[in-house]
């Protein structure tokens, strides 16, 4: 081949930006997070480095970064043996969560409100009707998170919402086993949801309030029925 032909050559070939390795990183990051926030991850499951580098399809490296910030954040245990378990069911552990949830998110649900607008709003009831039209039949996980961080990230708070991102990261293996319980196909999707859509349109914080955290805990009561 001659040079000209190789430099047509090259001319022609599609022209994509190289991949920095943070935004790999990243990337990693954000998929084991969703998986987490969705349920794929159960109560006590093990997994190594590389079976997660297999299932992303990229090398160990950033997926060993992103399995450090999930360590970190409680996600993930990191063992000796470089095996990583999910945190096994702790009655003791989901209270605390549970408790830590009702209090932040409800924090954060007061200052989202604080700037609440009509575009906002719209936006949240958006996300219901997206799941209500895919006909999903019992509780659509990915649907639920995209519905509370709609809610959440309208706070605009540097500090406490990483703090709640962290707690739905350790609550997400909880959902795993919500989905897997006999129970499940009762809950009704989006009843507390829409009662806080129309709490935030009548400018209720209490019943707004009120609303979330029935969405809490019914999610945990499932799992732990009081007694």
């Amino acid at each position: 081949m001659t040079k000209a032909s190789r430099a047509q050559g090259a001319a022609n070939r599609p022209r994509l930006a190289p991949v920095a390795p943070a935004s790999l990183r990243e990337t990693a990051y954000r998929s084991l997070c969703e998986a987490f926030n969705t349920g794929q991850f159960a109560p006590g499951d093990t997994l190594t480095l590389q079976m997660l580098a297999d299932q992303l399809g990229i090398s160990l490296t950033p997926v060993r970064e992103a399995v450090r910030r999930l360590v970190a954040e409680g996600a993930l245990i990191d063992t000796p043996s470089r095996t990583l378990i999910v945190p096994k069911f702790d009655r003791q552990r989901m209270e605390e969560l549970k408790s830590a949830r009702l209090a932040l998110e409800g924090l954060v649900l007061d200052r989202a409100m604080a700037r609440s607008t009509p575009e906002w709003i719209v936006a949240l009831e958006a996300t219901l009707r997206t799941s209500d039209a895919a006909g999903h039949k019992g509780p659509d996980l990915r649907q639920n998170h995209a519905f509370h961080f709609t809610l959440y990230n309208h706070a605009d708070s540097e500090v406490l919402l990483p703090m709640v991102q962290a707690l739905w990261l350790q609550y997400g293996t909880y959902l795993n086993l919500i989905m897997k319980h006999p129970q499940v196909g009762r809950i009704a999707d989006h009843i507390f949801h829409y009662a806080i859509i129309e709490a935030l349109r009548r400018g209720d914080r209490d019943g707004a309030r009120a609303a979330l955290a029935h969405d809490i805990e019914r999610s945990f009561r499932v799992l732990a029925p009081d007694p």
